[in-house]
């Protein structure tokens, strides 16, 4: 097996896979001004990859050719063939790596049994990941997922998925049904660390929750002993969240990394509405003399030829 993972020094940083985030575009951003050592994909339907509508959801999956950081696909979905034909079609899209969701929290989709509402559901788990791994030959497999849906299920949920034989577990430190209403609870992903240890395995822990600066991934790892950290909501409060040397960054570098986001957009992201865009200004535009105000001008832009006006018209 062509294992990325066991090649990465510890403790590695993982950029969370997000919705309508962490695309092709964004992460061209993130490794332009501070990359992560993994970088993951958006969430990507295994359903979709096997529908009329698969030429948009396989854009997705579009990855930076030229880019040096490992890329791992996510998938999500419950069809047994499909995560077989989705895990080929990503094996030959010379991705890195394969990831199954069984994490994501969003109610609709943890009622119809997807995602966080595979967690406990052991007999097809174990045939979700069997079949991810027959048809992903050579790529590892891991899993991102959770401590239980309604309640902890820490050790039983853990001591499964140990068993699988998984190249990494990505643990979201808090239960399904507490989404991120909580504060994450690291000591349970010290204990799973614990229990790979006492089972001898090999797969990689990656701790996620509540991290907003590397020092703060660096002090977890050392107190929990695992072998990643995984940062997703952070990203938004500091895009140079990944570089171990904190610095000062002017309002024109940040303008300017805004403005190269645009570029890519445009020749990238032009399938997604523009106001999906809008999320990502507060990355960008935040934490200096008149942030606020013209922060609240770039909400009320409808495209992007605007926001160039915009942004042509101030000084920096």
């Amino acid at each position: 097996m062509l294992n990325f993972w066991t090649n990465l020094k510890k403790p590695f940083f993982v950029l969370a896979p997000m919705d309508d985030v962490t695309d092709i575009v964004f992460r061209d951003v993130v490794e332009k001004v501070s990359p992560p050592d993994v970088f993951f994909t958006e969430f990507v339907s295994i359903e979709g990859l096997s529908s009329p509508g698969r030429e948009r959801v396989i854009r997705r999956l579009h990855r930076n050719k030229n880019s040096n950081i490992p890329l791992v696909a996510q998938i999500w979905g419950r069809n047994l063939d499909f995560y077989y034909k989705a895990a080929k079609d990503i094996a030959q899209m010379g991705f890195d790596g394969i990831d199954i969701n069984m994490g994501c929290p969003e109610k609709g989709i943890v009622a119809r049994g997807f995602c966080g509402g595979l967690i406990g559901q052991y007999s097809e788990v174990a045939d979700i990941i069997n079949a991810t791994k027959k048809g992903a030959g050579n790529l590892p497999v891991s899993v991102k997922t959770r401590l239980g849906i309604d309640h902890l299920i820490t050790e039983d949920w853990f001591s499964f998925l140990l068993k699988q034989e998984l190249s990494a577990i990505s643990i979201h430190a808090r239960t399904v049904r507490e989404m991120s209403k909580v504060p994450a609870r690291w000591e349970e992903i010290s204990k799973v660390v614990q229990l790979r240890n006492k089972l001898s395995s090999k797969t990689l822990i990656i701790g996620n929750g509540d991290v907003s600066t590397y020092a703060e991934g660096i002090e977890l790892s050392s107190k929990t002993g695992v072998d990643g950290v995984m940062i997703g909501r952070g990203i938004f409060k500091d895009i140079f969240i990944f570089d171990p040397n904190v610095k000062e960054h002017s309002p024109l570098e940040m303008i300017n990394i805004l403005l190269f986001h645009l570029d890519r957009y445009e020749k990238e992201g032009d399938y997604k509405s523009f106001q999906i865009l809008k999320k990502f200004f507060k990355i960008y535009v935040n934490n200096w003399e008149g942030a606020s105000a013209l922060r609240i001008e770039l909400m009320d832009t409808n495209s992007i030829e605007e926001v160039r006006n915009l942004l042509s018209s101030k000084s920096f």
